[in-house]
């Protein structure tokens, strides 16, 4: 039901808000940075947070999720932080914003979420074992948790449906991820991650219609921002609130702090490459650049919606990855995943070649 009211609440607001933009000037014009080709309405950021309000108000309506409103703290600290997030972009969207001021909206974000508990306390050193952070120390890496899925999130969002499928698979994934430790018992049915994870999967299938080549509206920063601030609450309410490791976990990488960094594998490795590249060539960090990813793989030869679906897939497989041993209890799975990825590397990188030939025949 809660899937239900995201999808439908966020699809109908959409064309509301195309012509809203349309009327206001809030368009995006096209550039040197930009692969689009015509003006684009960009407040489609406003039906994301619509959907995750109506679909909030819709859980708080269903009786058997009366227990994660026994306490209103963290529902409240998770929308009180999505406001903040979708506000500052949307100032961004209509007008630009430095990347100082920015940022520290998004340290206000995630200090909100560390004013009502939501907070990485319990943190899964690989190899070490469980290591419990002090307040000050919790506060500042839940913070910067936040501000790493933010960018993550704003960086990726350069084509045609990306931002908005990856965070669908990737909140789908540690949607299921968070039932299955509901189910064995590793969290409580008071935990607001699952929550949060399917609502925002659910807003961003009820935009992607519209945003998917060519799109007809963008989410801009408003959508953006607040789409990773989202990711980010759900994956330190999953991962950093419980100290009881998954029965039946054999690698490291269970460890429920380290499965977004699976899931979000290519959100977070395009933000780590853009630092890279930016640091070493002397640009500031919050320069923009047509080097991401997404715009190498289109230089190869891909067009926009096969970049785009490859890299969905990447993200899929690396759901894939963490969920098969998750709830088989066997590693299994991973000779499948390996398969299918050697497949897709390949079809990355000879595809484009093969398009050239046959081009060059014909």
């Amino acid at each position: 039901m809660v899937l239900a009211v995201a999808v439908v609440v966020t699809a109908a607001s959409v064309p509301a808000l195309r012509r809203l933009s349309v009327r206001v000037g809030a368009m995006a014009e096209p550039g040197e940075r930009t692969v689009h080709e015509e003006p684009t309405p960009v407040l489609g950021g406003t039906a994301l947070y619509l959907g995750l309000l109506a679909a909030v108000a819709a859980a708080w309506c269903i009786p058997e999720l009366d227990p994660l409103f026994e306490s209103t703290g963290n529902v409240i600290g998770v929308l009180a932080a999505a406001t903040v997030m979708w506000f500052v972009g949307l100032v961004d969207d209509l007008r630009d914003v430095s990347a100082p001021a920015k940022v520290a909206g998004m340290v206000l974000a995630g200090s909100i979420l560390t004013l009502v508990g939501l907070t990485i306390i319990y943190f899964r050193i690989p190899f070490i074992g469980l290591t419990v952070l002090p307040p000050d120390l919790a506060a500042l890496v839940s913070v910067l948790w936040v501000v790493g899925m933010a960018n993550a999130v704003n960086l990726i969002d350069g084509l045609d449906g990306l931002a908005a499928g990856i965070v669908a698979i990737a909140s789908g994934s540690f949607f299921l991820y968070g039932w299955r430790l509901l189910e064995v018992g590793v969290i409580d049915p008071t935990n607001i991650g699952p929550l949060v994870a399917i609502v925002t999967v659910g807003i961003c299938l009820g935009f992607l219609p519209f945003n998917f080549s060519p799109a007809s509206i963008f989410m801009g920063d408003s959508g953006a921002l607040m789409l990773g601030l989202l990711l980010a609450a759900s994956t330190v309410a999953v991962g950093g609130q419980s100290d009881d490791p998954f029965s039946g976990q054999a690698w490291f990488f269970f460890a429920p702090l380290v499965i977004p960094l699976l899931i979000l594998g290519v959100p977070l490795l395009d933000t780590l490459l853009a630092i890279v590249r930016r640091a070493t060539s002397g640009s500031g960090v919050a320069t923009a650049d047509k080097r991401h990813l997404h715009h190498r793989l289109v230089e190869m030869g891909h067009g926009p919606r096969w970049t785009v679906a490859i890299l969905w897939s990447w993200t899929a497989l690396l759901s894939g990855l963490v969920l098969i041993p998750v709830y088989t209890g066997r590693g299994n799975g991973i000779i499948p995943i390996g398969i299918a990825a050697f497949a897709l590397g390949l079809f990355t990188l000879i595809a484009p070649r093969w398009r050239a030939r046959q081009a060059a025949v014909g």
